[in-house]
């Protein structure tokens, strides 16, 4: 089984959009037994007493329009013990990178990477908390995870 954690700020926009979107690609392919797709923060913004907020209701509208649901999710902060836990750690940009590196130390295992290296591009998804733009945050988002699917079925 090939465990993948995707990692944003909050672990309310970008991050969990990524982890549906794989979710529903490898569904789709029939293939969702092979994989444990998750996400997480880097930091506990919201994350309160213990408890994450759920999926931002913008992102959450545009995983809708697409046809997928992240109804149940709540913010989660990951954690030193995830990069033993985890295949693939990957970042939405480069500040998320540091941030990963910052929480598990060395990537001794070279398993962290940011999501559009995967569409050959090293653009950052930007932050459609920032820019209110969840369209292209989704557009890129799709992209990297495309790459990402078809990456690990070469290598299988």
């Amino acid at each position: 089984m090939i465990k993948i954690l995707f990692v944003c700020h909050g672990n309310i926009c970008r991050s969990p959009m990524a982890e549906f979107v794989l979710k529903d690609m490898v569904k789709d392919a029939g293939c969702e037994d092979e994989f444990y797709i998750a996400s997480a923060a880097t930091s506990t913004e919201e994350i309160w007493n213990g408890i994450g907020n759920p999926v931002y209701p913008s992102a959450k509208a545009e995983l809708k329009k697409h046809g997928i649901s992240c109804d149940e999710k709540r913010a989660i902060q990951i954690k030193k013990s995830d990069y033993d836990k985890y295949d693939y750690i990957i970042g939405m940009d480069s500040m998320n990178i540091r941030n990963i590196l910052r929480i598990v130390g060395e990537d001794k295992d070279k398993k962290i990477y940011k999501l559009l290296e995967f569409a050959n591009s090293h653009n950052d998804i930007s932050d459609p908390w920032y820019s209110g733009d969840f369209r292209t945050a989704y557009d890129d988002i799709y992209r990297g995870c495309k790459g990402l699917l078809q990456k690990l079925n070469s290598v299988k």
